[in-house]
């Protein structure tokens, strides 16, 4: 069904769908709207959920770690801080191989305090173990519900799923979403049944103390689950395709791609813009193209590989600075490079930080200075005199 709502709206209605057994969240900005709506359901009787009150992030986490140990489908959503202050569950949920879904409204890490969006959350939290997705549009962060849980859950898998949705462009943002209905829901997800929970008439233990000579093995389980979720999470996709009817890319998504000399890569909503300034490029008669990551864990070397083996250029544009060193996206592009003959010129660049606006035009003038010459580390529309005034406190 067609509705006109707001993305974290969007969001609800596809984690309604999934039959959640607990739900549990704090309100933080901008992830507040899609737990409200929720809770909303939950009152009114049209989620058949526990929705849990919790006094942190750190308390939700547990709360869906517990519920989910315990046989139950479960769901949260944080941002920021708090998908900070959440990080030890974090990483407990998927050393303990819970299929749990989380969706993140992308917002920016303080000091000084932004509640705007980039992705600098995230990228802290993505040696952890979980797989992450990253939504373009409202539609897709609807759709990517249903299939985070049916990868998650997947037996040979059985890792958390993180779904990365950028804050107030998206979550607060009105737009036109093809809604899932339950009967289609049912069909396509499989009421969850766990192989392993807790249980008092066969007690088992989660997350034990594992010394050297079992710890390394369970990190390298976790690594093999990671690489054998990329044919699960490219299936998924293909079977949503063929019930469903709509397809966005498994691990990875091209545009304009034919031909192209140069490709512009990036993640989550900056896609419409760049978009629209690679239209107007090709207009122009630029041979340039877009590679869309929509899975940064696991990461889709082989995709990414493929699509880059012929090109002359790249440019990566990032959400995202790992302070001290370079580009997130754009290193782990040139470690998949870095054992094939392919060698493009790659180009990084950071922008949106803290919410700033990326636009057509900023597109365009990093198009022209990645064909004219490499760029490392470049901050887009740094203004000078500001940063004159900044001073060490």
């Amino acid at each position: 069904m067609k509705k006109f709502i707001e993305g974290s709206m969007a969001v609800a209605e596809g984690v309604k769908i999934c039959r959640p057994l607990v739900v549990s969240a704090y309100p933080i900005t901008p992830q507040t709207h899609i737990v409200e709506h929720l809770s909303q359901m939950v009152a009114d009787g049209d989620l058949d959920a526990q929705f849990i009150n919790v006094e942190s992030e750190f308390g939700a986490a547990s709360v869906v770690l517990g519920a989910e140990a315990s046989g139950a489908r479960s769901f949260s959503a944080t941002t920021s801080q708090g998908l900070l202050l959440m990080g030890e569950v974090l990483f407990n949920i998927a050393g303990m191989r819970l299929p749990v879904v989380i969706t993140v409204a992308n917002r920016s890490v303080s000091a000084p305090i932004n509640i705007w969006n980039d992705h600098s959350d995230s990228m802290v939290i993505r040696d952890s173990g979980w797989i992450m997705l990253f939504a373009e549009n409202n539609q897709e962060a609807h759709d990517m519900q249903i299939q985070a849980y049916k990868i998650a859950e997947t037996p040979e898998i059985s890792l958390p799923v993180m779904i990365n949705m950028d804050g107030f462009i998206l979550t607060h943002a009105y737009e036109t979403v093809d809604t899932i209905g339950q009967e289609e829901a049912d069909k396509f997800l499989p009421p969850y049944k766990p192989e392993i929970y807790l249980d008092v008439e066969n007690p088992i233990t989660m997350g034990p103390l594992e010394e050297p000579q079992w710890y390394m093995e369970t990190r390298y389980r976790i690594q093999e689950a990671q690489m054998e979720a990329k044919p699960i999470i490219k299936r998924v996709a293909q079977e949503f395709k063929e019930q469903i009817g709509r397809y966005f890319g498994g691990l990875i998504d091209t545009y304009r791609i034919d031909g192209a000399e140069t490709l512009l890569v990036a993640m989550g909503s900056a896609i419409g813009t760049i978009k629209d300034a690679i239209d107007e490029l090709r207009d122009k008669g630029e041979k340039v193209g877009l590679l869309k990551i929509r899975c940064f864990r696991p990461f889709p070397n082989e995709e990414i590989i493929e699509v880059l083996k012929d090109v002359k250029n790249v440019a990566v544009l990032e959400k995202a600075v790992s302070l001290g060193a370079s580009g997130i996206v754009a290193d782990e592009i040139k470690g998949a490079l870095y054992h094939t003959p392919y060698r493009p010129e790659i180009s990084n660049f950071f922008l949106g930080l803290g919410g700033r606006d990326i636009s057509k035009e900023s597109i365009i003038e990093i198009y022209n200075e990645t064909i004219t010459k490499r760029q490392d580390n470049i901050f887009v529309d740094i203004h000078p005199d500001i940063v004159e005034q900044i001073k060490i406190r």
